[in-house]
């Protein structure tokens, strides 16, 4: 079953494009984001098994090296973390909203997934540090109260990383606001 996945974030763009390269020739993995993000870092992500995203992920990160930012492998994502990930999710009723901000994309999307497992949430968006100084934000919709769980638990994920800048809900937000968000 291909529902792990691993992220790397580099401080160096050249070392990032390389260990993207090195991480998909190791093994059978799927490259979900290799790209550059702000401030000047580069963001891989890949999909697969548990045991082929350890083996990718020892492969990138040695050939990262003192570059590596961020690294993470979440073992059994849920499965609405793909979909946020791409800015392809499909939220046909808006409750209220809630927001974790992150100083790092591997904590946002890390975030992101315990909010969605631990609460009845739907997520909106993983927006993952570009345009945005190399922060990150998970973005969710639901009942208030399950979204102060989410937010609740997904901090509670992150926190001992000391990469958790924000959070926000909004319990009934305006019509104009959800123009802007879907």
């Amino acid at each position: 079953m291909m529902r792990a996945i691993g992220i790397i974030e580099t401080n160096v763009m050249a070392r990032g494009l390389l260990a993207a390269d090195s991480m998909a020739k190791a093994a059978d993995v799927k490259l979900l984001v290799s790209t550059p993000v702000c401030p000047g870092k580069y963001l891989i992500i890949i999909q697969g098994t548990i045991s082929s995203i350890k083996s990718s992920m020892d492969i990138g990160s040695r050939t990262a090296g003192e570059t590596v930012t961020g690294f993470t492998i979440i073992p059994n994502v849920h499965p609405e973390v793909f979909p946020a990930i791409s800015g392809t999710t499909s939220v046909e009723e808006i409750g209220a909203i809630g927001m974790i901000e992150t100083y790092s994309a591997p904590s946002a999307v890390m975030a992101a997934d315990e909010a969605v497992k631990s609460a009845k949430i739907k997520l909106i968006e993983i927006r993952l540090s570009r345009a945005l100084g190399g922060k990150a934000f998970a973005l969710f919709t639901g009942e208030v109260g399950a979204v102060k769980a989410a937010i609740s638990a997904a901090v509670n994920r992150v926190k001992d990383e000391g990469l958790v800048l924000s959070t926000t809900i909004i319990p009934a937000p305006h019509k104009d606001l959800l123009k802007h968000l879907l």
